[in-house]
This record gives C-alpha cells, sequence and structure tokens, in this order.
C-alpha cells in the first residue's frame, strides 16, 4: 500500500514542478509522510487515509497565507497599465452621445466621462476601463 502512496507523491511533486501553485507541493508531503506510516502499518487503510488528509489540511491552512504574503506583486499587463496614466482628448467626449476619444500611451482609445464633457486638447486621467473605452477626467478634477 504504501507504494501508491509514493507514487502519489511523485504525482503530486511532478503537478508542482509544472504548476508553481504551491498546492500540490502539501498533498506530496501528506503523501510521502502517510507512506512511511503505510509502510510500518499496511493494514490500516483507513488510517492512511485520514492522516493523508489531516497533515494536508493542516499544510495548506497553515502556509497558504503565508504564501499569500510574500507572493510578488503582479504588474498590470496590457491594457490595466493605462489605469492612472495621463493622456489626451483628441475628440470632445460627449457622454450625452456617447463620442470621445483620447491618446494615451501613443494609442489611440474611445473614451467617455462620468463627470460630463471634456472638450479637445484637455489633459486628462485614466480612472478605470469599461468594456472597450476608457473612463476618464479632467487632470486636475478630484485627483
Amino acid at each position: 500500500m504504501y507504494l501508491w502512496y509514493l507514487l502519489a507523491f511523485v504525482l503530486f511533486l511532478v503537478i508542482e514542478l509544472l504548476s508553481y501553485n504551491l498546492v500540490t507541493i502539501w498533498l506530496a508531503a501528506s503523501a510521502l509522510l502517510t507512506g512511511i506510516y503505510a509502510y510500518f502499518f499496511p493494514e490500516q487503510i483507513v488510517v492512511h487515509l485520514f492522516i493523508f488528509l489531516v497533515i494536508s489540511i493542516i499544510l495548506i491552512a497553515l502556509t497558504k497565507p503565508l504564501v499569500n504574503k510574500l507572493k510578488i506583486a503582479t504588474e498590470k499587463t496590457n491594457a490595466d497599465r493605462l489605469i492612472g496614466m495621463e493622456g489626451i482628448v483628441l475628440e470632445e467626449i460627449n457622454p450625452i452621445e456617447g463620442t470621445g476619444q483620447v491618446k494615451v500611451s501613443g494609442q489611440i482609445w474611445s473614451a467617455k466621462s462620468e463627470q460630463g464633457a471634456i472638450s479637445e486638447e484637455t489633459s486628462v486621467i485614466v480612472k478605470k476601463i469599461e468594456g472597450v473605452k476608457l473612463v476618464v477626467e479632467a487632470k486636475g478634477e478630484n485627483l
């Protein structure tokens, strides 16, 4: 029976190496410890499963919050990186008609404003992204 736990140990270890989730590493440790127990007490299958589950739950519960604190901050990618950037209005932003364009980071985007119309050549700050439109406000308003 212990061979099944050792096989599970190897399988969880390979999955961890391929995914880097820091979840299956704890299952691998549980499988290894349970395999050691199963080597000495092969008839106690229910106890094996209980040990595996308890060790897995304890390891995940104790270490997952620590791992979350140690995670490196992720960089914003794609359009998310535009939030907080400054741009210039190329076409008047008119919330009633739903028109407007801004240029941010060298790219032209459709834009809208929640504060009202913003005229051409006004500097704006990107507040958020809704669908394919940037939500902007004139620079200097509510900053």
